[in-house]
């Protein structure tokens, strides 16, 4: 038996060829920001506590994923993962695991300053830190809060604290912070961070997402390489990774394009995610989803879950269909989904 097959009988294999091998956790659908891109101002009406996994449930499925369905990578997000209390013993357990996976968190830096050691500390290999702008008042706009400064420290924490490479995703947004490429890229060069820009996704609370009026990655580009020589990474590289990696100004530095919506790379996805209620998204822009939250807590044993979870991989679509007139945005948010 091959490599592939072998995969397709015991791992997270669907119809397609694909096996999932990355696993992102959403530890809660709350997040202390407002971004006008994901949510309204007021909120939204947030997953009830009983309805959470609790942080053994958490930590025995990705138990479960580890150790019996190939999974060697797992992403804590959120909504914002440092709200929740026991994130630091999560990611320790997660770490202590056999085989050990490679564990990371996607945060948007507030309140990372006070965690960033401890977490390095259970296990943690890196952060992604979500920033849109480093200017103050743009910031605010966007986000709804003052809280720039915190992100900043945050930043800084964590590469001090060694979870390296430090990450910046970015979106940029027509109107509002679409000219501020060439500036963020060089604060994060000054710094020894690794930005990359994503386009903005139809996963808004609000589902006023606009294909007409997003920022492009064509356009990032072009908007980047009136600053800096800009080199593509030999594309074997890139593996399932999203983002298409460029050298900047010669390298070792580079910059990421996640492209998404304009050039989509469904065909070699390795995700699957498990939101906060115990819910598989065997994608990003599913419409459906798979409970084993119910399973979970009415007894049902390791063997079984992991069964489950396979058959929910096998329904996983080619494509996310957004480039398709019968589209339709998926009913969660992004802060529900987990990123």
């Amino acid at each position: 038996m091959t490599a592939i097959q072998e995969a397709a009988r015991t791992g997270l294999a669907d119809r397609y060829g694909r096996v999932a091998t990355d696993l992102r956790v959403s530890l809660t659908d709350r997040c202390n920001l407002r971004c006008t891109y994901c949510m309204p101002e007021e909120g939204l009406d947030w997953l009830a506590k009983p309805e959470l996994l609790t942080d053994d449930e958490i930590v025995r499925l990705v138990s479960i994923a580890v150790t019996q369905l190939g999974v060697h990578e797992i992403r804590f997000t959120g909504g914002e993962p440092l709200l929740r209390r026991g994130l630091v013993d999560i990611v320790g357990r997660t770490t202590a695991l056999t085989p050990r996976p490679e564990v990371s968190l996607t945060t948007n830096g507030i309140g990372l300053a006070r965690q960033a050691v401890a977490l390095k500390e259970a296990g943690l290999d890196r952060v992604n830190v979500s920033l849109d702008t480093i200017d103050a008042e743009k910031f605010r706009t966007l986000t709804r809060r003052d809280r720039l400064k915190d992100v900043i420290a945050g930043l800084e924490a964590a590469h001090d604290a060694g979870l390296t490479p430090v990450k910046v995703n970015a979106v940029l947004m027509r109107g509002l912070n679409d000219t501020d490429a060439p500036q963020l890229l060089r604060f994060c060069l000054d710094r020894g961070y690794e930005l990359r820009f994503i386009e903005q996704m139809p996963l808004d609370a609000q589902h006023g997402w606009d294909r007409s009026t997003m920022i492009t990655a064509d356009e990032i580009l072009g908007m980047l390489g009136e600053e800096f020589e800009l080199i593509p990474e030999d594309a074997s590289r890139r593996g399932s990774a999203p983002a298409e990696s460029f050298l900047v100004d010669g390298g070792p530095q580079k910059v990421g394009i996640i492209a998404s919506v304009t050039r989509p790379f469904c065909g070699d996805c390795d995700r699957v995610r498990l939101t906060a209620d115990g819910q598989v998204r065997d994608c990003l822009f599913a419409r459906t989803e798979s409970d084993l939250r119910t399973a979970l807590r009415a007894g049902a044993d390791d063997a079984e879950l992991a069964d489950r979870w396979r058959r929910a991989m096998r329904g996983k679509l080619p494509g996310h269909g957004i480039n398709d007139p019968s589209f339709l945005q998926p009913v969660r948010p992004m802060s529900a989904i987990g990123g």
